[in-house]
C-alpha cells in the first residue's frame, strides 16, 4: 500500500468513504480552477461536510507530511486552487449553511461553501445586503472570496472582502480549529484576521466566516455613457473622482469587449462605441440626484456621444448584463484567452491602455479590456488560438508585458484575482528578495512544514525547510536574530 493509499484509508475512516475520492476520472473534475491554462490531477479529493471533518483531514495530512490545497467553487482566475499532484484537495463546497443573520448587529455568519449572492438574498428581507460582488457572485463561494480577498464592481465605494470580514474560524496547517476576530469591528492584538484574508490558502482553511452586512441604499441610479475611445472614457473617470464624487461603481469596456458581449448576450450597447462607462451611484436620494447630474455633465464634457439612464431595476440589470457576462462572452470571439488582473493609478488609464494596444499589435494578438475603471483595476483578456503554433507563447508574453506596465506606472500585479501559480514568477518584479523573505516568515509562523497550498504566491520558497532558492548562505534576518529558520 502506497503512502497515499494509506492516507486515503485513514481519511475514509475519519470522514466516511463517500467523502473521499480516488478514482482518476472523478479526480479529473478538480484538475483546475477557473484558469484552465494550468491543470494538475490531485492524488485524492476530500469532501468534508463539517469544520471538524476539515480539521480531521488536515491533521491526517500533517501527520503524513502530505500537502493539501483548499478549494471552494473553483472559480478563481490565478490557479490558486490548482491541486498538488501528490497531495489532497480539500473541497469545502459542502459546507454551505448560512448559520446566522443578525440585522441588529449588521452581521451574518456563514460557512465557506455559501455562494456570495446567497448572503445578499438572505439579508435583503431585513433591509441589508453583502457588498463585495465579484462578477462570478452567482457561483463563487465566500471561502474562496476570503482566500483571494475578492472585490467586484462596487469595491470602489465599499472596499474588498477584507473590509467586510470581522471574524473567521480556521483550521491551521497542523489541524487545530481556531478563531480569529469575531463580531466586533476590531479585535485587540496582532491583526491575524487581516493576515489570513487574501493569503490564498497558504495559512490554513476557513471553515466559518462572520461578515458585515450593509444597509440597502435608499436610491440606486445607473448610467451608461458611450465614448469614441478609451482615452475619453478614462479621462471622464478621473474627472468624476476629481470632482469629489465616489460612485458605487465605474466600469469600462472597450470596443472588443463590447463586441464579445453583444455576441453573447445582446446587451444593446450604443453602436460604434470605442468604449463605454457604466457608472452607478447609490445612497440618499437627494445626494444621488445631485451627483448624478454632475456625472452626466462630466461624461458629456469628455466626449460621451450617447448617455442612457436606467429607468428601473430591469433596465439597470440590462445595462449590467454585458459587463457581468464579459469574461465568458469573450469565448464567442476567441477560442482561448488569458485573463489578467493588474492595477494602475486611474490617471494612467489612457496611457496604459494605449500601450497595451501597441504591445498586442507588436505580437499579433488581440486584447479586450473590461475592468473596474474607478480604482484602476484592469482585467485585460489576451485572445489567442492555441491550435495556431506560437500564439499561446505570444499571448503569455503580452500578458507578462501588461503586468510590467502596471508596475512601471506605480501599480500592482493583482487587484483581486490573487497571485496563485499564475503570477508567482512576477513577484520579484514588484518586491525585493528581503520583501519576499519577510512575507515568508509570516507563512512559516502559520505553516512551518510548508504543506498548505505549496507552490503558490512565492516564486522560490526559501524558509521552513522548503527547497532552496537563489540565496546562498544564511538568511540575513536569521543572522540578525530577527527570525528563526525552522
Amino acid at each position: 500500500m502506497t503512502g497515499i493509499d494509506a492516507l486515503a484509508a485513514r481519511l475514509r475512516a475519519a470522514i466516511g468513504s463517500r467523502r473521499v475520492l480516488t478514482d482518476r476520472q472523478q479526480l479529473r473534475t478538480y484538475e483546475c480552477d477557473g484558469l484552465a491554462h494550468y491543470k494538475v490531477i490531485p492524488a485524492l479529493v476530500a469532501l468534508p461536510g463539517t469544520a471538524e471533518q476539515v480539521a480531521a483531514v488536515v491533521r491526517e495530512c500533517a501527520a503524513a507530511g502530505v500537502p493539501f490545497v483548499a478549494r471552494g467553487s473553483g472559480t478563481g482566475l490565478s490557479g490558486g486552487a490548482l491541486p498538488h499532484a501528490d497531495g489532497v484537495l480539500i473541497v469545502t463546497s459542502q459546507l454551505r449553511e448560512i448559520l446566522d443573520v443578525r440585522p441588529e448587529d449588521e452581521r451574518a455568519v456563514v460557512q465557506p461553501g455559501v455562494i456570495n449572492l446567497q448572503v445578499t438574498k438572505a439579508a435583503t428581507p431585513h433591509g441589508y445586503y453583502y457588498a463585495p460582488d465579484p462578477s462570478s457572485q452567482q457561483i463563487c463561494s465566500i471561502g474562496g472570496n476570503v482566500a483571494e480577498n475578492s472585490g467586484g464592481a462596487h469595491c470602489l465605494k465599499y472596499g474588498f472582502t477584507t473590509n467586510h470580514v470581522t471574524g473567521l474560524e480556521v483550521v491551521t496547517p497542523d489541524g487545530d480549529l481556531v478563531r480569529l476576530g469575531g463580531p466586533a469591528p476590531d479585535t485587540p492584538g496582532y491583526d491575524l484576521l487581516g493576515a489570513f484574508v487574501g493569503s490564498e490558502g497558504t495559512l490554513g482553511v476557513a471553515t466559518e466566516v462572520t461578515v458585515k452586512l450593509t444597509r440597502l441604499p435608499e436610491t440606486v441610479r445607473t448610467l451608461l455613457a458611450a465614448f469614441g475611445s478609451t482615452d475619453q472614457a478614462g479621462a471622464a473617470t478621473s474627472a468624476i473622482i476629481a470632482a469629489g464624487v465616489v460612485p458605487a461603481a465605474i466600469e469600462m469596456m472597450d470596443a472588443l469587449a463590447i463586441e464579445a458581449a453583444e455576441a453573447a448576450v445582446r446587451c444593446g450597447y450604443p453602436a460604434g462605441a470605442g468604449a463605454v462607462l457604466i457608472v452607478e451611484l447609490d445612497g440618499p436620494a437627494a445626494e444621488v440626484d445631485a451627483q448624478f447630474d454632475e456625472v452626466s455633465a462630466l461624461c458629456a464634457a469628455h466626449g460621451a456621444f450617447e448617455t442612457r439612464i436606467a429607468a428601473d431595476d430591469t433596465e439597470r440589470a440590462l445595462i449590467w448584463r454585458g459587463r457581468k457576462s464579459a469574461f465568458a462572452a469573450v469565448g464567442r470571439i476567441s477560442p482561448d484567452y488569458i485573463v489578467q488582473d493588474g492595477v494602475i493609478p486611474r490617471t494612467a488609464l489612457p496611457e496604459v491602455l494605449r500601450r497595451i494596444g501597441e504591445v498586442a499589435a507588436e505580437h499579433g494578438v488581440r486584447v479586450a479590456n473590461v475592468f473596474h475603471a474607478g480604482d484602476g483595476n484592469l482585467h485585460p483578456l489576451v485572445l489567442f488560438d492555441d491550435t495556431v503554433p506560437g500564439q499561446a507563447d505570444r499571448a503569455e508574453t503580452v500578458s507578462g508585458a501588461i503586468l510590467d506596465l502596471c508596475i512601471e506606472h506605480g501599480g500592482s500585479i493583482t487587484g483581486e484575482h490573487g497571485v496563485g501559480v499564475d503570477k508567482a514568477r512576477y513577484m520579484p518584479r514588484m518586491f525585493s528578495d528581503a520583501d519576499l523573505d519577510t512575507m515568508q516568515l509570516v507563512r512559516c509562523a502559520f505553516d512551518p512544514d510548508g504543506i498548505a497550498n505549496p507552490g503558490k504566491v512565492f516564486p522560490t520558497p526559501r524558509l521552513c525547510g522548503e527547497r532552496p532558492g537563489r540565496r546562498q548562505g544564511a538568511h540575513p534576518l536569521h543572522e540578525q536574530d530577527v527570525a528563526e529558520v525552522f
